[in-house]
């Protein structure tokens, strides 16, 4: 299942000023690479919340607030707002501070508001939030990054689009991308991550453009599921299959059969259909995109 239901309690806003950005977004990724999608599947859903991921740093003698930040690839802002002892210019020898994995801050939620009130308030995605913060529906406090991430990066301007449709033909898309209403709980706003295609169970699935295999096996909600990688950047996400066909490491070439339709794990529909993702790389994690904007033209229904 890949729809996320949103609903949050407690406290006060921070002002969005205070977001900040960081200097070497490349060294802040969270989420696995495509190689280390073979070792920690894991990192194909939902990682542990970032403020469950902090590091202790001990303050060492000539050490200073900026001097500890570069070490760790933040701003010297994202520390001291986490750690307020930090605050003056202080840095106390043999206390021990905490540090977070990325730029950002930590924020208490208020009452009644949703990812897309958070969204709507810092300019970061709902999805990449509710992601960063480990899937959790009703977190009392959460990690805001310091970047923007409106998908207007570099690999997604870069990026020439996919080669083949997913199916041997056209499908109804049983479940479009992003926010919908969900009828089963009270009409809360859900996201979901890719499309659903309608097929038969049994309809070969088609690997959209050539790549690596990244990952196969069962995957939680998204059943048997197939990660392709197309370069660093991007990959593309085959689930609820019913066979799959290749393995870990397998070169595939656009159109090859990678596997048929299934209904495993937890589908949001409840007829047989693909589940297809295609996300790109960013120092919040794999971000997904809309497949119908990347689709070969003629397919984009």
């Amino acid at each position: 299942m890949f729809s996320w239901l949103f609903s949050l309690a407690t406290a006060t806003l921070i002002n969005p000023a205070i977001i900040l950005q960081t200097k070497h977004p490349e060294l802040a990724i969270v989420a696995q690479s495509p190689g280390e999608t073979e070792q920690n599947p894991r990192g194909i859903s939902c990682q542990p919340p970032v403020l469950s991921r902090l590091q202790r740093h001990k303050i060492a003698p000539g050490e200073t607030t900026t001097t500890i930040a570069q070490k760790y690839n933040l701003l010297p802002e994202t520390l001291i707002r986490l750690n307020p002892i930090l605050q003056g210019g202080s840095a106390p020898v043999g206390r021990e501070i905490l540090i977070p994995p990325m730029n950002g801050v930590r924020l208490e939620v208020p009452a009644g508001a949703t990812w897309k009130d958070l969204e709507n308030a810092y300019g970061v995605r709902a999805d990449v939030l509710f992601e960063l913060n480990g899937c959790q529906k009703t977190p009392k406090v959460v990690f805001i990054p310091g970047v923007n991430w409106a998908a207007r990066d570099n690999a997604r301007r870069n990026y020439t689009g996919l080669k083949y449709y997913p199916l041997p033909q056209n499908a109804r898309i049983g479940l479009p991308y992003g926010w919908q209403k969900e009828a089963a709980d009270g009409g809360k706003m859900m996201f979901h991550s890719g499309v659903d295609f309608l097929a038969e169970s049994g309809t070969p699935v088609l690997a959209a453009d050539e790549g690596i295999v990244a990952f196969v096996g069962e995957e939680g909600s998204y059943g048997y599921l197939i990660v392709i990688s197309h370069g660093e950047e991007w990959q593309t996400r085959y689930a609820h299959l019913d066979k799959v066909r290749v393995k870990i490491g397998q070169p595939v070439k656009a159109g090859d059969v990678i596997g048929t339709v299934g209904t495993t794990g937890k589908p949001d529909i409840k007829a047989p259909h693909l589940h297809f993702e295609i996300r790109y790389k960013s120092p919040a994690g794999w971000v997904a995109q809309d497949p119908k904007l990347h689709l070969p033209a003629g397919t984009r229904e």
